[in-house]
């Protein structure tokens, strides 16, 4: 009797039946653990101590935005960031339900970090290998630009979420193609535009994996990744052309060659992680073959293309290009994985085998978490050049008394901080500003023509300086000159990056 013979007659003839029915259980299983677990970490990873640093000066803007009225919020855009219009319009009723503390600003950016993670994960396990995804997913959470993003009330961690997003569902539609899946690719295109215009060159690799689908016998697959993208992207047609009238307010954003040569580190968050990433990346692209051509493309032209564009539309930035992180983790997960692969081979067969590769893939993890944990530690602190504004706060609301006034030594970002930080309750007045920033549709406001008359009557004043906070921290001349003849310091208190002084009226 043959091994085949004996085998049928042993095993019931319904045990064939029951391994190919259980076959479909067991990977849905190894998916949700793929997905989960680097969830899990990522929260662990970046939600803990999410309210502790205190809110910087983009923040402040993403409060303020969010904060003031929708007709107010439709003034701001007609002249300011009009590409942030669908963050600020979340988040609107986001703080509307759990209202303005760090945390709570901060906690959908946590959330979205999170799940990009497991997403990862299953974008890793569906190009290469469970292994490989789950190794990628892994190391995401653990990336310290992660932690720091996903503690910044910002969109970059929704960019980062929808472009993962969008690109597990071309690969799921590219798998088996239905309507729906087509469907729900659409709007994650358009979703991923709208996080962040920049991110919407993901599509780029997409069409990558288009093409080798359709070389591969997807005769469609061309037309219904056309069909979607032009639908997704007609989404976003006047807010690009909003946007493009806007682009002069990040003109300060100069690249250099000098970005270059540091961009592994600014994109990482530190020197280690960069290099090792895409150094690892380099190795999985060379070893994964024809796989690896998607987040190849996904990692590179993004920062190319905004480079050779930056002195038009000044989009090279690290934060801008924060969506690319996964891509390098694709390839340098494959890379890791063909590694283990290799040394395993020489040793162990079988189970053996696998159970080596998990342990070389745990000791990866451990060993990169050891390696970066300074700099996750250090992306939880607060910005060394951001003055101490929380600090500035707490003087002032302990020692503000009814009538109080206050002024600012610039006209731009000590208004909405201090705001915030008074937030909640009575505020010494804003003695100089003549026109609100509602009013003017700006951040900023506008200060009176004769400082003298709006600082009449006032027999307190504090004033918040910041000296190192550049052009719009210097106070004007006559405003300073008509504070030193109508008002003396009897108080000073020095912060990081600022300064608090209490002044009284000379003629008290």
């Amino acid at each position: 009797m043959t091994s085949s013979t004996a085998d049928l007659a042993v095993r019931p003839p319904c045990a064939a039946g029951t391994a190919a029915a259980d076959r479909p259980a067991r990977e849905r299983w190894a998916a949700l653990l793929v997905f989960l677990l680097p969830m899990a970490v990522a929260m662990a990873w970046v939600l803990p101590s999410i309210g502790h640093r205190q809110l910087w000066r983009d923040e402040h803007c993403t409060w303020w935005a969010s904060s003031i009225g929708y007709p107010d919020l439709g003034f701001l855009i007609e002249h300011i960031d009009v590409v942030f219009t669908p963050f600020y319009a979340s988040m609107h009723v986001w703080i509307a339900l759990v209202g303005t503390s760090p945390t709570a600003l901060r906690l959908p950016e946590g959330l979205a970090m999170a799940a990009s993670a497991g997403l990862l994960g299953l974008i890793g396990r569906q190009l290469f290998t469970r292994r490989a995804g789950l190794l990628a997913g892994l190391l995401f959470a653990l990336v310290p630009t992660v932690t720091r993003y996903g503690q910044e009330a910002r969109p970059y961690a929704f960019a980062v979420f929808f472009s993962l997003l969008a690109t597990l569902l071309l690969l799921r539609a590219l798998e088996r193609p239905t309507l729906r899946i087509w469907t729900l690719y659409t709007l994650a295109v358009a979703l991923t535009g709208l996080s962040h215009l920049v991110a919407l060159s993901v599509v780029a690799a997409h069409g990558v994996a288009v093409l080798r689908a359709r070389r591969g016998g997807h005769h469609f697959a061309h037309w219904a990744f056309g069909c979607a993208v032009v639908m997704g992207t007609s989404m976003l047609l006047p807010m690009v052309a909003k946007g493009s009238g806007q682009a002069g307010q990040i003109a300060w954003n100069e690249a250099s060659l000098l970005d270059v040569a540091t961009y592994p580190r600014d994109l990482f968050g530190s020197w280690f992680a960069g290099v090792v990433v895409m150094a690892l990346g380099v190795v999985g692209l060379l070893m994964a073959g024809h796989k690896a051509l998607m987040p190849a493309v996904w990692a590179a032209l993004p920062p190319a293309l905004t480079f050779l564009t930056s002195d038009r539309l000044h989009l090279f930035l690290p934060r801008y290009l924060l969506f690319t992180i996964p891509a390098w983790l694709l390839l340098a997960a494959a890379g890791a994985d063909r590694c283990a692969e290799g040394l395993i081979r020489l040793g162990w067969t079988g189970r053996r085998g696998r159970a080596a590769g998990w342990v070389l893939v745990t000791g990866a993890v451990a060993g990169f978490a050891f390696q970066v944990f300074p700099a996750v530690a250090t992306a939880r602190q607060d910005l060394p050049g951001e003055p101490d504004y929380a600090g500035a706060g707490r003087i002032v609301r302990a020692g503000e008394r009814p009538g109080d006034g206050i002024v600012y030594d610039g006209e731009f970002s000590e208004r909405k901080a201090m705001a915030y930080e008074l937030r909640g309750g009575a505020r010494p007045k804003d003695v100089l500003m003549r026109l609100t920033p509602q009013e003017i549709g700006w951040y900023s406001a506008a200060e009176c023509d004769v400082p003298a008359d709006c600082l009449a009557g006032y027999r307190r004043l504090w004033r918040v300086s910041t000296p190192t906070g550049g052009a719009h921290s210097v106070m004007r001349a006559r405003t300073a000159a008509a504070l030193a003849q109508q008002f003396r310091v009897v108080r000073t208190e020095r912060l990081h990056h600022l300064t608090v002084e209490l002044l009284e009226s000379r003629s008290r």
